[in-house]
């Protein structure tokens, strides 16, 4: 029924822009029809009552995130997603199957939600990590469960295709890709949580993409680094090649690093670039373990190198993504344990998407070549900073 109203529509310009504002279910239709060529609208779905909240029962601060989350943005209270689960971050494959799975799949099979809902939001006290057998993300994780409400199989070990990698010229659209798009709402603190939902509101598409491309001998993780400044339109990004770590950068409104693989930053001793980001800013960067935890270790603590045991915090001395949200960005990749450099957010996409005006989810998913894996996105997903200015 949707294509047939989208080619009907296709005469009148006026017409398109009054369905995009009243009808958000005929514009999905109609941007089912964009990437067959016969319309090109601005398709990012970022309506509210397309966005799923998954709420661990019992854990307060979860409660309260949800809350805080929907109020401001508006959505539907019958989207909040309330499961019980362990109150762990880390988890087993048969907690997950037994828990949150479930838990979420019964929120999506009820009234058409499997069909609504694009985006599902995780938020602080829902589990984060499958240990053991099948280790991944629970967020990777759910990103399957479309296609596994349809009755598809997927491996447990091991990473799965990603269908909407460098799908840079193509709307989102599930029922084309078969997958959702899970983010998660998750700090050190809930004041943290509240500060990214807050930035994602007043979001504007200025400033500039930092760069910090220290040479160190891996070619590709250097070619994503000197790609993103070509691609990226001028005076929208600073590449650096010294030896010497950034610091201080202003107007930023995205960072990519090798983080505390970067021998200087351990040189350092410190956790904080002193950047000043702007509402909207995200990051990323090449670190394994860097959302292996979202627990706040003491003041004093620092990344180190793997030799410094007394550095250790939750089983790595590696930076903590979590750190990026405390010091003023919105948005932040990680990973909950070793992904290969290949599974990594490639800059080179995910900032020309984002800084294009696709959302955060589209975004961070559109850069990573694989599913059920180890990559945690944390942020609001319908956070966009518009079209370029």
């Amino acid at each position: 029924m949707y294509e047939r109203l989208g080619r009907q529509l296709l005469n009148g310009e006026g017409m398109i822009l009054w369905v995009q504002r009243f009808v958000p279910r005929l514009v999905h239709g109609v941007c089912l029809l964009a990437d067959s060529g016969l319309i090109v609208p601005s398709c990012s779905a970022t309506s509210p009552e397309r966005t799923l909240v998954v709420v661990n029962r019992g854990v307060r601060v979860s409660q309260e995130i949800a809350e805080y989350y929907i109020d401001k943005r508006k959505i539907p209270p019958s989207n909040i997603c309330k499961i019980r689960a362990p109150r762990t971050e880390a988890i087993s494959r048969r907690q997950y199957e037994a828990w949150v799975e479930p838990g979420v799949r019964k929120c999506l099979s009820r009234d058409d939600a499997r069909e609504r809902i694009d985006y599902i939001v995780t938020t602080k006290g829902v589990p984060l990590k499958i240990h053991g057998e099948g280790r991944a993300s629970v967020d990777s994780e759910l990103t399957l469960l479309y296609g596994r409400l349809a009755g598809e199989e997927y491996p447990i070990e091991g990473k799965v295709p990603n269908p909407f990698f460098r799908r840079s010229s193509s709307s989102f659209i599930k029922e084309r890709f078969g997958i959702y798009l899970v983010t998660r709402l998750t700090g050190f603190t809930l004041e943290d949580v509240k500060a990214i939902i807050d930035r994602a509101q007043v979001a504007e598409n200025r400033g500039v993409v930092i760069v910090d491309g220290t040479p160190n001998g891996n070619a590709m993780g250097e070619r994503w680094f000197t790609d993103a400044p070509r691609i990226l339109a001028d005076g929208r990004v600073e590449l650096d090649r010294s030896i010497e770590v950034v610091y201080g950068a202003s107007e930023v409104i995205g960072y990519a690093a090798w983080g505390s693989n970067d021998k200087q930053r351990i040189a350092d001793d410190t956790r904080d670039l002193k950047f000043v980001w702007l509402p909207g800013a995200i990051a990323t960067e090449y670190v394994s373990s860097d959302a292996r935890t979202f627990e706040e270790p003491p003041a004093d603590w620092r990344p180190a190198s793997w030799e410094d045991r007394s550095k250790y915090w939750h089983g790595s001395p590696r930076s903590l993504t979590a750190d990026f949200i405390r010091q003023g960005a919105t948005g932040a990749s990680g990973h909950v344990y070793e992904p290969k450099l290949d599974a990594v957010p490639h800059p080179d996409l995910l900032f020309p998407a984002y800084l294009q005006g696709r959302t955060l989810a589209e975004s961070f998913y559109l850069s990573i070549p694989y599913l059920s894996w180890m990559n945690v996105f944390v942020g609001d997903p319908l956070c966009t900073l518009g079209p370029p200015q």
